[in-house]
């Protein structure tokens, strides 16, 4: 049978829950049903299937909402913390306003007010505990867990604001607490809760346990906190900490341990069927969410889909994602109310029959509270595309697919999942389509052609692209399937669909691969190895030969469907990363960058920006020096410019590392060659790091005490601990195996890399100059902003500062190094000789400014002229 969502099963799971053959069709809730002679229970509902994660033996499940809400939760706290405390000005001037409005009140009545409403909030949970044991028809076993987890979650808001307290009167900022309280007048040293009162245990309770009614609860809590306003014992700031931390407790408890299963029992489905209008007798689980309900008589069974927000939220995510990427991804159900995705479904198969597609009919809706219901669908017995034998698959049937597809389209309506599971056969032929909970009406162009892209896809995958188009062709016209190819493209397919075109393109790679059949001696032996199969040709691009044999002029370039880029939102992601790490920094003293280039010596200044531009052509003669392949060298000196901005989302060198990997790929190396030429050059500057340090330090003649000495030491002894490291791991025999098979690959290419290398003495002379002079162009820079803010270093000094400084904090994984690397220069510059506090602070924001900040524009100009050109 298939599923509403177009998934065919054919076996069953389960038990089997059967009820009493009336024509009343009456019932209960709790799973008896009514009849002729009285009420009679229905046999107990079997064990629900496994067939969801996060169900615990107990019958609890994990909710994704409750842990997306958890988070935000925390993150809402996060960001209340960071506002008090930033914009505490603001802050403290609501309090006062507040204060003084408070003020007003006769000092007696807010006091009344405030026993009153803190009397009514402690006796909230216990009145919504009694009011939904005592309430008839309670299940009272469902209720007490749920009150269980209730108490849990206030026990653990109360620890929480405990604990905020605690950090509030020890280790918090002196800004942070002025912002969250107010002093206590005739108390100077004492001051108001950063939490007010009880809000946040009471408001844990009632969310946790799932309290129904939330109008009086709310008012109570309006009150009290009205109340403590009046009163002086709160700010506005600890009343919306108090919910948020609540609230946060509440979610986190729920997700934690869990919630009781919502899920209606079989005997809940045979009621609310009944009420519906039908007659069933039997409900058996027949996979995820999917029931096979028999009816009484002669009349067809039914399938049964249930609709539980809980599993829709599941891929809440994922589906918003998608959602905001492409144009063409249909609305997350997730965010639809749960009447809204019933209707829709409803909608779309009513929609269906009307416009002549065959389909399952609706035989019933209805809810089930306030997070299920369900979807009964007349069953149509048949087999889907899966299921069905090669020789089944015939071109009468193909053209029916596309009949059908035809009809949809001619009222505009999209299907959005035409897989295999979709396209239900029955037992005379004909075809079903199925699943049309995603799709659409009224569907914009570009959807409708996705689904013929879909479909393309979906039938090529099974008969081959050449039988697919042919069957389009014949009953659409070759130009709506001309049409089509701009839409042909992963991205427009389903997740299922891109998983099966990348296993039919193994499948076709080992195919084609040489089959070299064993040695043997004797009669019979050939004397060549069998012939290579020839490699198949990529699906889609087989689907789009055959299309334009019909129409040679149909266009072909594809149509951007993407509204958001993934590297577009890593390089937003990374530029706020790294302004949100530098901002602090560059603005913590008294010299900020403004003042630093403004009062910057004009002739340092323009050194210092000179050995920061150098420093690219160098990095550049480091990278192709390493490249026995004719590289263009200005395309590579823009590749190291486009780094500067590949740094904003990538930590330390590794963004680097890929760009220039890529930039070989684009230029026709061999991956394997590629990344041994870059390994290599990286290999060789790690060495040449090493021998300027010494050399500096010995040029420096630092004492036995000396900052840069004992940081220096640290460098070499952890790459002393990693080599210790290494030599360990060889020594394990199963360890020096499993290294070795990781490494292997990239010896077999290196060696011979370096032995080409060698035989082209210039080229690596280039790349050794080039290594030798990024790191001395650099140290260039950092010298000439030093002099050109005032201070004096040494050269040597300043050398030893940022080939550790520099080799510490990039090691962090934070964009470029952002806010480490800053930190270790700042500290070891300080205690350098000749060097002032204050010199060292601007010196280094302004090599920054030079080498991190002011490159990133230039960086991304680079980066896009280069890919426009296919470059990268």
């Amino acid at each position: 049978m298939a599923d509403a969502t177009g998934n065919a099963t054919s076996g069953r799971t389960g038990g089997t829950v059967e009820g009493t053959d009336d024509s009343t069709g009456g019932g209960t809730s709790d799973g008896t049903t009514g009849g002729p002679s009285g009420a009679v229970p229905a046999p107990p509902d079997p064990p629900a299937p496994p067939d969801r994660p996060g169900i615990a033996a107990t019958g609890r499940l994990r909710q994704p909402a409750a842990l997306i809400r958890l988070l935000g939760g925390l993150v809402v706290i996060a960001l209340t913390l960071l506002s008090a405390d930033y914009a505490r000005a603001t802050t403290n001037g609501l309090a006062e306003d507040v204060g003084g409005a408070a003020a007003l009140v006769p000092h007696p009545l807010g006091g009344v007010a405030t026993g009153l409403t803190t009397a009514a909030v402690l006796l909230l949970p216990g009145c919504s505990a009694a009011r939904r044991l005592l309430a008839p028809g309670t299940d009272r076993r469902h209720v007490l867990q749920q009150l269980a987890d209730g108490v849990l979650a206030a026990v653990l808001a109360y620890g929480a604001t405990l604990l905020f307290a605690l950090w509030i009167d020890g280790p918090a900022p002196f800004s942070l607490v002025s912002a969250l309280t107010r002093p206590l007048p005739g108390l100077p040293l004492a001051h108001t809760e950063p939490v007010y009162g009880y809000l946040a245990p009471v408001l844990a309770f009632l969310t946790a346990s799932a309290a129904r009614d939330r109008r009086v609860p709310w008012t109570v809590l309006t009150l009290s906190a009205l109340a403590g306003i009046a009163s002086g014992a709160a700010t506005p700031t600890a009343l919306l900490l108090g919910v948020l931390i609540g609230w946060t407790a509440a979610h986190g408890t729920r997700w934690a341990v869990g919630t009781p299963d919502p899920r209606p029992r079989p005997g809940q489905l045979l009621h609310s069927l009944r009420e519906a209008g039908l007659h069933p007798v039997s409900v058996t689980p027949d996979g995820p969410d999917r029931y096979l309900v028999r009816q009484r008589g002669d009349r067809p069974d039914l399938d049964v889909q249930l609709l539980d927000r809980q599993a829709v939220t599941a891929a809440l995510v994922q589906r918003v994602w998608r959602r905001l990427r492409l144009r063409t991804a249909p609305h997350p159900r997730a965010l639809r109310s749960l009447r809204t995705g019933l209707e829709h479904e409803a909608l779309l198969s009513y929609a269906a029959v009307a416009a002549g597609v065959r389909t399952r009919p609706v035989a019933a809706t209805a809810e089930l509270g306030r997070d299920a219901a369900l979807v009964a669908y007349l069953r149509l017995p048949g087999r889907t595309l899966d299921e069905l034998a090669d020789e089944e698959v015939t071109d009468a049937l193909l053209a029916d697919v596309w009949g059908q597809l035809a009809l949809l389209q001619r009222r505009a309506i999209a299907h959005r999942a035409l897989v295999p599971s979709a396209l239900l056969v029955d037992p005379a032929g004909a075809v079903h389509l199925v699943g049309l909970a995603d799709g659409d009406i009224a569907a914009g162009e570009l959807v409708l052609l996705s689904d013929i892209a879909q479909l393309l896809t979906t039938l090529a995958l099974r008969t081959g692209a050449e039988r697919s188009v042919r069957a389009a062709v014949s009953v659409l016209g070759p130009d709506a399937v001309a049409a089509a190819l701009p839409l042909l493209q992963p991205i427009a397919l389903t997740p299922g669909t891109r998983a099966a075109l990348k296993q039919a393109a193994r499948r076709d790679a080992a195919a084609a691969a040489p089959r070299v059949p064993p040695q043997r001696t004797g009669p019979g032996t050939p004397a060549d190895p069998e012939p290579a199969a020839e490699p198949c040709p990529d699906l889609l691009d087989g689907i789009r030969a055959e299309v334009l044999r019909s129409r040679p002029q149909a266009p072909v370039r594809p149509v951007r469907l993407e509204r958001l880029r993934p590297r577009t939102l890593l390089a937003v992601v990374g530029g706020l990363t790294a302004g949100w790490l530098l901002v602090p920094q560059l603005f913590a003293t008294e010299r900020n960058p403004i003042a630093a280039v403004a009062d910057a010596d004009p002739f340092w200044l323009s050194l210092a920006v000179l050995a920061a531009a150098a420093g690219h052509v160098a990095g550049a003669m480091g990278f192709v020096g390493f490249v026995p392949e004719r590289l263009d060298f200005r395309n590579a000196v823009l590749a190291q410019v486009a780094g500067s901005f590949v740094k904003l989302v990538s930590p330390g060198g590794v963004g680097g590392v890929a760009l220039n990997t890529r930039f070989l790929q684009r230029a026709g190396v061999p991956t394997a060659q590629a990344l041994s030429s870059v390994g290599a050059g990286q290999l060789l500057g790690l060495v040449l790091h090493l021998l300027q340090l010494g050399a500096f330090v010995y040029l420096t003649g630092v004492g036995p005490g000396s900052s840069e000495l004992d940081a220096m030491r640290a460098v070499i002894g952890g790459l002393a601990v990693a080599g210790i490291l290494l030599a360990s791991v060889s020594a394990v025999p199963p360890a020096r195996r499993w290294l070795a098979a990781r490494l292997r690959p990239l010896t077999a290419e290196v060696l011979p890399r370096l032995v080409e290398l060698l035989r082209n003495p210039g080229r690596l002379a280039v790349g050794f100059t080039g290594q030798l002079l990024v790191s001395l162009t650099l140290v260039a820079c950092l010298y000439c902003c030093a002099r050109a803010v005032g201070q004096e270093p040494s050269f040597a000094s300043v050398g030893v500062v940022f080939l550790v400084g520099n080799a510490a904090g990039n090691a962090a994984p934070t964009p470029g190094g952002a806010g480490f690397v800053d930190t270790a220069l700042v500290g070891l510059l300080e205690r350098a000789p000749s060097m002032e506090v204050g010199g060292a602070m601007a010196a280094v924001v302004l090599f920054r400014l030079l080498t991190f900040v002011l490159p990133v524009l230039p960086g991304w100009a680079a980066l896009t002229w280069l890919q426009r050109r296919k470059a990268l």
